[in-house]
């Protein structure tokens, strides 16, 4: 099939014709976002794929930039000076694929908006029956599935323990849905784009399983249809997932069974703080023979220095400090958490000095500092 995409022309995309342009801007039907973090090697092969699957449909792709070191944001903005379909917005200071996806979402102006990962795993050739299906009115909601049909997640693909994780993430997914869906940790899908509008206040940003979250917002649950397709292998780039989002999905399963009440961010914080507490026992109990005070001293640094580098990958990944922002943001988290060492302290040391077991007293000081670390270091360092 002929594409309609500009011939490159030494490197570049040549200009396109203004009359088709002005066609273009008539009449947009789909809005394809595209998050990216280190993927400029993708973007052109990616354009040509969706204007081969997207013939006869009047679509754009927005791709959401998270400011990639390798210069993403300007392959993009290159070609989208010679494409009006193209669009780049380029984020900085903002981290994380759900924030990409429901801010490239609210960028559309069409009435259908797909999501599609800037890796080519995902098979581009669904993207018409995901629009025909919404067309119609047969669903709100169109998902591509690994698992559906008798396809499956090559294992190639994936890699073998990456494939028994999302399987088991899916199973999780469901419970805590309550809805049949094969595929609920998928990142390729399409929607109405009211249907992530409705929700967008409730949606967690840091995290990566936004289908999940979306579909889990929904006053009622929404009308879905799951094709099944095959996962490819990655072509260019490495993959972002890793433990922290692991423990991410975690702990927006943990939100949506206490219905938000507890946010995702602070079940990562706290789980970060009783890390902490092991750490600080174990400096406490090896450095006893010094005296108390001075032990629980050394123990509460340690326990924030900890903290702070956990903090930083897992609670707030998507606003991760690096280089000399990772020094200055240590400083400013130990100056606040300082803060109420002191208390920390006097309480431990009046509750040891009562009798009880000395990690009692150790547990006692720590709990005293939690509230105002949270409070505190989410504003001011993260």
């Amino acid at each position: 099939m002929e594409s309609n995409l500009p011939q490159q022309t030494a490197g570049r995309l040549a200009p396109a014709d203004p009359v088709s342009l002005a066609g273009r801007a008539r009449g947009l039907e789909l809005t394809v976002v595209v998050p990216t973090f280190n993927e400029a090697a993708n973007v052109q092969p990616l354009i040509r794929k969706l204007d081969a699957a997207l013939q006869g449909v009047e679509w754009q792709a927005i791709f959401v930039d998270d400011d990639s070191p390798d210069g993403t944001a300007g392959v993009v903005k290159a070609i989208a000076a010679h494409d009006s379909r193209i669009e780049c917005l380029h984020r900085i200071g903002r981290r994380g694929l759900a924030g990409a996806v429901i801010e490239g979402a609210l960028a559309s102006a069409a009435p259908f908006v797909a999501v599609i990962d800037g890796d080519m795993q995902h098979d581009e050739r669904l993207l018409p029956r995901m629009l025909e299906a919404l067309r119609e009115g047969r669903a709100d909601l169109v998902i591509g599935s690994r698992y559906v049909g008798g396809t499956d997640a090559d294992a190639s693909a994936l890699g073998t323990t990456r494939e028994a994780g999302s399987r088991f993430a899916n199973w999780l997914g469901q419970k805590v849905l309550r809805a049949p869906l094969t595929d609920p940790m998928s990142g390729f899908f399409m929607l109405r784009r009211e249907l992530i509008e409705q929700v967008a206040p409730k949606l967690d940003t840091a995290g990566f399983k936004v289908l999940f979250d979306i579909f889990a917002c929904q006053d009622k649950p929404p009308r879905f249809i799951e094709l099944p397709y095959q996962f490819r292998a990655r072509e260019a780039g490495t993959s972002k997932l890793d433990k922290a989002v692991v423990l991410q999905y975690l702990g927006l399963l943990t939100a949506k069974l206490t219905r938000d009440t507890i946010s995702p961010r602070f079940l990562m914080f706290a789980l970060v703080g009783a890390s902490g507490v092991i750490v600080h026992l174990a400096i406490l109990r090896a450095l006893l023979h010094v005296g108390f005070a001075g032990a629980q001293t050394a123990a509460a640094v340690g326990a924030m220095t900890s903290n702070y580098l956990l903090n930083n990958t897992v609670t707030y990944r998507d606003r991760r400090k690096r280089g000399f922002g990772l020094l200055t943001g240590y400083v400013k988290f130990v100056v606040l958490c300082s803060v109420p060492l002191a208390a920390n302290v006097a309480v431990a040391t009046m509750v040891y000095e009562r009798g009880p077991a000395w990690w009692v007293a150790g547990i006692a000081g720590a709990v005293v500092a939690a509230a105002w670390n949270y409070v505190t270091t989410s504003k001011a360092v993260w």
